[in-house]
């Protein structure tokens, strides 16, 4: 028996095979496309998910193929200068187009040996007491103990377990896709420039490998949006909004999407998890999708690896589900709103107006900036410091920085004092007696994903803290 199936090779499923992996769960992934996507659809990192990278020894190969960009804001077409007052060592994002995200998270899970088969369609699922058992479409069976479905917003597997997806459906339908322009840069750019005074759903992005990505409203909603737009409709709408298509040809990829948002009831049906697209779907304004779902995927490992070591706590694996579903229930929020921003109606461009005059409060520029990069997150943790509950930026320590401590997915108890102590859990959480300036308290309790579970000086407080999150003391 397998330890943890993972239904879905993206980058939800990828990033929850090498947190688990971290802990030597043995983990096979079934990918369905027998070969790597080529589809751009995500275009980059937020804060957060830098974040993320950098406390797992993964950000250098990031920066290595991305550019960095600050953006403030970033919500229904409204851009400000990046805020002063975002709490995070990495202000910044990174473009990294999805081709480039699958492919480091794909060397990293098979450099820490993770089983990953493409080919395999999942037909069939049922679980009982002791593990789950799944069918492919070849007929072959295989069993584990627990399994996810990281397998996007069509997801085979929450709809074997039964889960509802409810949700607003779309009234409004966007066409994207790949494609090489003929007409040349300055005239595109010009033309963008004086549709979006207007028109914001219409743009283009220049690829790195001189394709754009091309972006138009659609005439109206399709009966069924998993069949791709043909290429003469999309330029069809391009002449229709813009006037001209650009001399557009060779298409790489087309696609659309609606407005439509959706969530799972529940994140976790016994032996079988959710997780990305699978647990939630929304508009990909902000740029959040793909972002979300790496970070349930941080979130969820530690706590299914916990769960397959024998030492979880009772009640940490459905902490998953009360922890994750209110953040991605504002996020569908939050897409709903930019997508009011994004009308052309009198009513939306004097919302818009309005909105953005409020953006030019520093404070309020935080906030949304916050929001759409993820930093702003806060888990709830009960009564307690300000600091409870809030993942904690990178800081400076005595001996290096915080995130570098972080790379093997342990607990962290980062001590100013040199008096506490992890005994009994040792195994689990690391203890550092270092500080710099930057955090003024004696000492923090850190999960592994970075999150603040405990924040003071007193062992027996420490102790009481500690059975929470990392289970019973041994030894």
């Amino acid at each position: 028996m397998m330890d943890v199936i993972v239904v879905g090779g993206g980058p939800t499923g990828l990033m929850l095979a090498c947190e688990l992996r971290l802990h030597d769960v043995n983990v096979v992934v079934l990918e369905k496309l027998t070969e790597p996507t080529k589809e751009t659809r995500g275009r980059g990192l937020h804060a957060r998910s830098v974040e993320v990278m950098d406390q797992r020894g993964l950000l250098d190969r990031f920066l290595a193929v991305s550019d960095t960009f600050q953006v403030g804001g970033l919500f229904g077409g409204i851009v400000k200068p990046w805020p002063d007052r975002l709490d995070t060592a990495h202000p910044y994002g990174l473009s990294t187009l999805q081709p480039a995200t699958e492919r480091l998270l794909r060397e990293r899970a098979l450099e820490l040996g993770t089983d990953l088969r493409r080919g395999c369609e999942v037909v069939g699922l049922s679980q009982d007491e002791d593990g789950v058992t799944v069918e492919l479409a070849d007929g072959a069976r295989l069993r584990s103990r627990y399994l996810v479905g990281c397998d996007g917003g069509r997801s085979v597997v929450r709809r074997l377990i039964g889960v509802g997806f409810p949700g607003v459906p779309a009234t409004v339908e966007t066409l994207l896709g790949d494609m090489e322009l003929a007409e040349d840069p300055a005239t595109v750019e010009a033309v963008v420039a004086e549709v979006r005074k207007t028109q914001l759903r219409f743009g283009t992005i220049a690829n790195d490998d001189g394709t754009y990505r091309v972006v138009v409203p659609a005439a109206g909603v399709s009966e069924e949006r998993a069949t791709a737009p043909t290429f003469d409709e999309f330029k069809q709408r391009m002449r229709a909004v813009a006037g001209t298509d650009f001399g557009v040809h060779s298409p790489r990829w087309l696609s659309r999407f609606g407005d439509a948002t959706r969530q799972a009831e529940r994140y976790r049906v016994g032996r079988v998890l959710l997780a990305g697209d699978a647990a939630h779907i929304h508009p990909p304004t902000g740029g959040q999708g793909l972002n979300l779902g790496v970070q349930d995927a941080f979130n969820l490992g530690w706590k299914l690896a916990a769960e397959v070591d024998g030492w979880a706590p009772e009640g940490l694996l459905d902490s998953y589900h009360a922890e994750r579903h209110p953040v991605g229930a504002a996020v569908l929020d939050n897409t709903r709103a930019q997508i009011t921003l994004l009308g052309t109606d009198p009513g939306a461009t004097a919302l818009r107006e309005l909105f953005s005059k409020l953006m030019d409060f520093e404070e309020v520029n935080a906030y949304v900036t916050g929001m759409i990069t993820a930093v702003g997150v806060r888990y709830d943790f009960g009564e307690g410091h300000e600091l409870l509950g809030r993942r904690l930026r990178d800081v400076k320590l005595e001996q290096g920085r915080l995130y570098e401590l972080m790379h093997g997915g342990r607990g962290l108890l980062l001590d100013r004092t040199g008096r506490l102590s992890v005994a009994g859990w040792a195994d689990r959480v690391d203890h550092v007696v270092d500080f710099g300036e930057e955090l003024d308290v004696p000492a923090v309790l850190l999960r592994p994903d970075g999150h603040v579970a405990w924040v003071g000086e007193d062992q027996r407080d420490l102790l009481g803290r500690l059975p929470q999150w990392f289970g019973a003391a041994t030894g």
